[in-house]
């Protein structure tokens, strides 16, 4: 796959390392597609998915929930949200804080299932950010005057592409390249494909099985 930052969003899905290709869960290397500038500091759980809508059983819905009351007017109708301006979009660029307030995995998981691949911004919660690698979701943060910048041209150029590699923990756009940093425990995760742990959990039910079994305490 080349390393050249693509056109458009859905020209890439996130790329995984080909030792990796066949395994349970692959490993992520970077995320290529288009952004979404998402400004404001402090952006909590609580914005991104109103808790109302924890009660439902599965997450199958939460991307139509994700900043669901931000995304409306006071008739309900859509507005100019970033969410309903720049539909197909999936590395979304934020601010300080992003992803504070409460634990709720239900946040991210409407930010993936709205389509959100990576985020790059200038800090985020670390329970957040846990909970974003549990998804496969890479947290890039970068400098404040860099990701004001990355917002500014994704606004003036919403269809160029816009590329997060894991592996170097950099975003390049429009042959701009900026460094950041991806937690060492996130980026591992991801570049060994050991992020989803119920996955990896999954994929060794027999040597956990007999862990279990060869253990006196859990016994009938």
């Amino acid at each position: 796959m080349s390393d050249d930052v693509p056109g458009s969003a859905g020209d890439d899905a996130p790329e995984t390392d080909g030792a990796d290709d066949s395994a349970a869960v692959p490993a992520i290397r970077r995320v290529a597609g288009t952004g979404v500038p998402l400004r404001g500091d402090d952006i909590d759980t609580d914005q991104i998915l109103p808790a109302r809508f924890l009660k439902a059983v599965t997450f199958d819905d939460m991307g139509e929930y994700a900043f669901y009351d931000q995304r409306r007017d006071e008739n309900g109708d859509p507005n100019d949200h970033p969410f309903n301006e720049y539909r197909g979009a999936n590395v979304l660029a934020v601010n300080d804080n992003f992803g504070c307030g409460s634990s709720r995995e239900h946040a991210p998981q409407g930010l993936m299932r709205w389509g959100v691949e990576a985020i790059v911004g200038e800090s985020f919660a670390e329970i957040f950010q846990d909970n974003c690698k549990s998804l496969g979701i890479p947290t890039l943060a970068v400098d404040h005057e860099d990701v004001v910048a990355l917002q500014e041209f994704i606004e003036t150029n919403p269809d160029a592409g816009v590329e997060v590699d894991v592996r170097e923990e950099t975003v390049r756009y429009d042959g701009t390249a900026i460094e950041g940093e991806v937690p060492d425990a996130m980026r591992e995760a991801l570049l060994e494909g050991k992020w989803d742990t119920t996955a990896v959990m999954r994929t060794n039910l027999d040597r956990a099985t007999a862990v279990n079994d060869s253990l006196p305490y859990t016994d009938d």
